[in-house]
């Protein structure tokens, strides 16, 4: 991946992250899904790619990682939480996964 590429998709994730932190909830997590959807959009056009679908994750399925294009982070969260993880597989298409996660739990004081 081309610096500026990278730069910019770290930019759009971490503005992502910077929502979350600030506003938690429901909300900010899926205006951050819908930042990650519209940068793997973006990311895609410019490889020549279909975008992605989002597929949830289930146990003991088999993935095809060839390269990992796109994590987001854990939410500020004491609990489970979802999260995307977008990379492409040995036929050169984009892949996205939702699945749980621990959250960033921060506690007060500690």
């Amino acid at each position: 991946m081309k610096p500026i590429k990278f730069l910019t998709l770290t930019g759009a994730l971490l503005g992502s992250a910077a929502t979350m932190a600030e506003s938690g909830g429901d909300k900010a997590f899926e205006k951050m899904m819908q930042n990650n959807r519209v940068a793997m959009e973006n990311y895609a056009a410019k490889q020549g790619k279909n975008p992605p679908q989002v597929r949830e994750y289930a146990y003991g399925m088999q993935l095809d990682v060839v390269n990992v294009v796109s994590v987001t982070p854990p939410i500020t969260s004491c609990g489970v939480v979802p999260a995307q993880m977008t990379y492409e597989d040995s036929s050169g298409e984009l892949n996205t996964l939702r699945y749980n996660v621990a959250g960033e739990c921060r506690t007060r004081g500690g």
